[in-house]
């Protein structure tokens, strides 16, 4: 088999391509930022309640970065590769 037919099957093997790959890190990255926002807020101390845990930080920003997350993993699943090689 000539070098060009082994790329090309090795290239066809391949779920997932390089626009995939990306857009799964970025709502990684998503999904990561949103856990990181959301954590803390707890107390030291069992008997004081700390109020910071219902901050809009915590009920709404970190909770919507995380869907957005997931959605762009739908989305780079979901995301044919072989799409845009074809129209080059």
């Amino acid at each position: 088999m000539g070098e060009k037919k082994r790329k090309e099957a090795n290239k066809n093997n391949m779920i997932f391509g390089k626009k995939n790959f990306k857009w799964m890190f970025i709502g990684l990255g998503f999904i990561a930022l949103g856990f990181i926002l959301m954590a803390g807020g707890g107390s030291k101390d069992p008997n004081v309640f700390n109020e910071a845990i219902f901050s809009w930080r915590r009920i709404r920003l970190a909770p919507t970065l995380v869907l957005i997350g997931l959605g762009l993993q739908v989305y780079a699943i979901l995301l044919n590769p072989d799409k845009d090689q074809s129209q080059k």
